[in-house]
């Protein structure tokens, strides 16, 4: 009986002890008078007389308890930089850290991370993070921190740091430049927020005491960072980023072989207009160093949604991306130089210029503007075409916001009796026209979205409406949604719906059901329920359902999906779903998954229905080999299909990682629909031999695509932001592995501050 008494009076004055830091902690930050030194030891004066965020909390696995292993932030400033230390209490047990590459996969490394709102308008901010081992990782912060998108990793930036080891610690330091971000003079107040991930005890814990439905790094629960002596003035920065890239390249799909040689530069621009806007330009850009795509077997009838890498569209990229809604996106910004030839390849298409201001005119109005230009590529059947896109923002309460984008898209030089054979058909808009409508030499988009969000993030609701203009000058061109979706501890549920005109044109946006739909109308919602048992392994476990209805304008069922599954969560990382679906489908075009021109097409009007189960286990990600898979079997069609798929990793940290993406698909659909095995393989290798020269070896087989790429990139980081690549990339036949084509790339970058 004493020794309960005890133990539970310890674990009062522990908890009492460690007292909850909540949404609104000040935290003050003075102005040192001495020059700080990144060396992992905190004997400043400005160290000393900082004050401190300390007493974290944890956010995962509960969020009820301090972290058993604190952490501790200060931060100071000079005229140049602003300065972050942190203390990571620990023991000598060795360190989870997969790599030491450059934008590290922030679930898989002990590491540390500073988050702050330079607006104070718990909207938008940027986050800075550093592994046990030294890696870096920074990005920008939209919506709040809300949401899987909300935390951009591509965006880049000058800044320093040093991490030592010791027995029962780590210190980081960070010194970040004021020219490294936007931010404003007159504001007295920041928000700001830590987190750590001691990976090795998968323990997630933040300064502010964070629900462990929420990323750590959300705005709602964040602190304040008061400034305690003036912000230094923001000043106009200027960076120019001039390249040189050069190749040599061959086709050897032809007799003789062609081979070519280029050599070509270019340049981007930052000015900072304001302290909070920027004016970024791009002068003949570059793109060959960009890691390729990774593939995948895609047996919908719908376009699969890759991401955007390219830098030059990253920043602020929140106030031209999230225009619209999943179901149409009036703005996408890898329509712009990317385009599909005929056999459905991606090609590039060179961007003469842009021009993009972005940021935010005051606390409340938020403004991005930006024009790009692409070069006339005949043998792709394209004219020059420019593209202008503008939104402006109004934010109102405290992380919500109405807003309203233009987009325009025109085809320079082309004439009204051009044949529309010639031309390609992304400037007609749909690709099944009659061949004897003129083009459509331009198209505009319009939209208005609004977004609420309640204080503590449980209550959001989006909406927008858009209308399209082109040269056909139709009727019925409008689009909309709303959506609407609660979170708690354990309930998550939400609700849509949404509408595409059959004549609403989006050549510069994401629309999935374009090319599958003549207009449609949809219904959505999804329901998560998580319990917590008392239980040493199991995190949560809770069943989840989702249903998926999409209507013809004439009221036709076209597609209904419903699921039911039941997922058990671990408190080592690991996860195990359990799915049952039911899919149905009415066919309003002709379609075989497997190959149009090989296989019998199934046809419009044609309708199938079928059920799938499926199981996916994701191992426990804190060992050094680790796995996903994922089994589904089940009707397909009138057929049916088993896949199996996954990605396999192996980890010799932190130099090393493999990875083995795989994707199997067996179908078997009767008569000559097609009775096939469909396989992707990906093996990729990951070496960081330092914190500034990576290698990247990734090949990639795809019998869909009767393809099989190799792409090697090395990469030299001689200077903050500044590179030298070299890339070789080659195409090959799967038969016989002959050589379509070849390349050998080089690109050299240099970032000058003015």
């Amino acid at each position: 009986m004493g020794r309960y008494f005890l133990g539970s009076l310890f674990f009062f004055f522990f908890l009492t002890g460690h007292s909850q830091n909540l949404s609104g902690t000040k935290l003050k930050i003075k102005k040192s008078d001495g020059e700080i030194v990144l060396d992992g030891i905190l004997d400043e004066p400005a160290w000393k007389d900082a004050d401190v965020a300390d007493n974290w909390y944890q956010n995962y696995p509960v969020d009820s308890l301090p972290s058993p292993f604190q952490t501790e932030a200060r931060l100071t400033f000079t005229d140049e930089f602003i300065y972050v230390a942190f203390v990571c209490f620990d023991d000598d047990s060795p360190d989870n850290v997969s790599t030491l590459r450059r934008d590290f996969e922030y679930p898989l490394n002990d590491n540390v991370s500073f988050i702050f709102g330079p607006y104070n308008d718990r909207l938008n901010g940027y986050f800075f993070n550093v592994t046990a081992a030294g890696a870096k990782r920074d990005g920008t912060v939209s919506s709040g921190g809300a949401g899987e998108n909300a935390f951009n990793i591509y965006w880049d930036n000058k800044w320093y740091s040093k991490v030592v080891r010791y027995k029962d610690k780590w210190i980081a330091e960070l010194a970040i430049p004021f020219k490294s971000f936007k931010y404003k003079s007159d504001v007295s107040e920041w928000n700001v927020t830590f987190d750590r991930l001691d990976k090795k005890r998968n323990i997630k814990s933040a300064w502010v005491k964070t629900p462990r439905q929420f990323y750590t790094g959300t705005f709602a629960y964040a602190g304040q960072l008061v400034w305690e002596d003036p912000i230094p003035t923001a000043r106009t920065n200027i960076s120019v980023i001039p390249y040189v890239s050069g190749g040599l390249f061959q086709n050897r799909q032809v007799d003789p072989i062609e081979s070519s040689e280029e050599l070509q530069a270019g340049f981007d621009a930052k000015i900072g207009i304001t302290p909070s806007m920027s004016l970024d330009l791009t002068v003949n850009p570059d793109f060959s160093q960009i890691e390729v795509d990774e593939q995948i077997l895609n047996l919908s009838r719908f376009e699969f949604q890759f991401p955007e890498r390219r830098q030059f569209f990253l920043e602020n990229t929140d106030l031209f991306a999230n225009a619209g809604f999943e179901s149409a996106r009036p703005f996408f910004s890898r329509r712009i130089g990317i385009v599909q030839d005929t056999a459905g390849i991606a090609q590039k298409v060179p961007i003469l210029y842009g021009a993009r201001l972005s940021g935010s005119i005051n606390e409340k109005w938020r403004l991005g503007l930006m024009n790009m230009h692409t070069k006339k590529m005949l043998e792709l059947g394209l004219p020059a075409q420019n593209y202008t896109v503008a939104t402006l923002q109004r934010k109102f309460w405290q992380q919500s916001s109405f807003s309203t984008t233009f987009v325009n898209k025109e085809s320079i030089g082309v004439g009204e009796g051009d044949s529309l054979k010639y031309y390609h058909p992304s400037i007609y808009g749909r690709a099944n026209l009659d061949e004897h409508l003129k083009p459509n030499t331009y198209n505009r988009v319009i939209d208005v979205d609004l977004v609420l969000r309640s204080k503590d993030n449980r209550w959001y609701h989006s909406s927008f409406l858009a209308k399209s203009f082109d040269a056909r000058d139709k009727s019925k061109t409008m689009s909309g949604s709303a959506f609407f979706e609660y979170s708690d501890r354990s309930l998550n549920a939400n609700f849509g719906t949404f509408f595409v005109n059959e004549n609403f044109n989006a050549e510069v946006g994401f629309v999935p059901g374009s090319n599958v739909y003549p207009g449609q109308i949809g219904y959505y919602s999804e329901v998560a329920y998580k319990m917590y048992p008392k239980n040493d392994a199991l995190l949560f476990t809770g069943p989840q359902a989702s249903m998926n209805d999409t209507y013809l304008p004439n009221g036709t069922l076209a597609d209904r999906e419903l699921a039911l599954g039941y997922v058990f969560d671990f408190k080592n990382s690991a996860n195990l779903t359990f799915d049952y679906q039911y899919i149905f489908q009415y066919l309003t075009m002709d379609f075989n998954p497997v190959n149009n021109f090989k296989y019998t097409k199934f046809l419009e009007g044609e309708g199938y229905h079928w059920n799938t189960i499926s199981a996916t286990y994701q191992s426990n990600t804190t060992n050094k080999f680790n796995y996903l898979l994922n089994s589904t079997y089940g009707g397909f069609y009138n057929g049916t299909n088993l896949n199996m798929s996954g990605e396999l990793n192996m980890r010799f940290q932190p130099y090393v990682k493999l990875t083995m993406r795989f994707d199997y698909n067996n179908l078997k659909l009767p008569e000559d629909y097609g009775d096939e095995e469909l396989i992707l393989l990906g093996p990729k290798l990951d070496v960081t031999f330092t914190d500034k020269l990576f290698f990247t070896g990734y090949y990639q087989y795809n019998n869909l695509a009767d393809n099989m790429n190799l792409n090697a990139r090395l990469q030299w980081r001689y200077k903050p932001a500044s590179d030298f690549f070299i890339v070789y990339t080659e195409n090959y036949f799967p038969t016989g592995f002959a050589s379509k084509d070849r390349a050998l790339i080089f690109k050299f970058t240099y970032w000058i501050n003015i």
